[in-house]
């Protein structure tokens, strides 16, 4: 979200988070196939968007065919960022950090093909750290070791230890940069955000937006996951809280 604000300040944002489907990464491929574009379409029958995105890993991997097809408006997804990581990668060792769901499916295998063919793929799904990212953004303390032991695993693989660049193949770990960063120095991140947002730009290009930022929408699906968050989703530009 942080990157398309900056990009788009005035554009209106509705963002629902699926806290009754949390998290998507233990779920089945079936279950979100069907969940997500039912959930989007509930979403863009009620606020009429110009655009819908995806702003999920394993549901853009999964479920991404299935939303086009059943909406009649553009949709952006959301893949991990293995063209940067590879574009960046001296070593030619990427790992990609994601939910569990995320990283075992053939989306990732096609885009390891097409933009990393001469390139090691490190996978590792962690879960915790999704949890450790939920905590940070209601504004729990997030500790040192919390974040070597969900990581940790990925550079002790085969070939983990060359790693120069991680892809965060999940929107919630961009959060955790500050973290991961502090854990592991010697290694470059990239996600998908910055690419998610000149998508929306374009896709809107020359659309006309209101002339000063409107208050954003946040919706959940049922309880958020944690709470105090109003005081973070005010930072976000986001001033109404919402059950779908």
């Amino acid at each position: 979200m942080e990157p398309t604000r900056r990009l788009l300040p005035n554009a209106p944002i509705v963002y629902a988070a699926d806290s009754a489907g949390f998290p998507y990464g233990k779920r089945s491929e079936t279950e979100i196939a069907s969940r997500v574009p039912a959930l989007l379409g509930r979403l863009v029958e009620r606020f009429h968007p110009r655009l819908a995105v995806i702003a999920c890993n394993t549901a853009s991997t999964i479920a991404l065919d299935h939303v086009r097809s059943a909406l009649d408006l553009p949709v952006v997804g959301t893949v991990p960022a293995i063209k940067p990581a590879a574009e960046m990668s001296k070593t030619r060792v990427i790992g990609v950090l994601g939910t569990e769901a995320t990283v075992r499916q053939p989306y990732v295998d096609d885009l390891a093909a097409r933009f990393a063919s001469d390139c090691t793929i490190v996978r590792h799904g962690s879960p915790e750290l999704v949890e450790l990212a939920e905590a940070k953004l209601a504004g729990e303390k997030i500790e040192h070791q919390s974040i070597t032991s969900a990581v940790q695993p990925m550079f002790d693989a085969a070939g983990g230890g060359n790693i120069d660049t991680v892809v965060l193949a999940c929107t919630h770990f961009p959060l955790l940069q500050d973290e991961l960063r502090a854990a592991f120095p010697n290694v470059a991140y990239v996600d998908g955000g910055p690419g998610i947002a000149r998508r929306i730009a374009y896709l809107t290009e020359e659309q006309p937006w209101p002339s000063s930022p409107p208050q954003g929408i946040m919706l959940f699906t049922g309880a958020p996951i944690r709470r105090p968050l109003d005081s973070v989703l005010a930072k976000l530009g986001i001033g109404q809280i919402l059950t779908l």
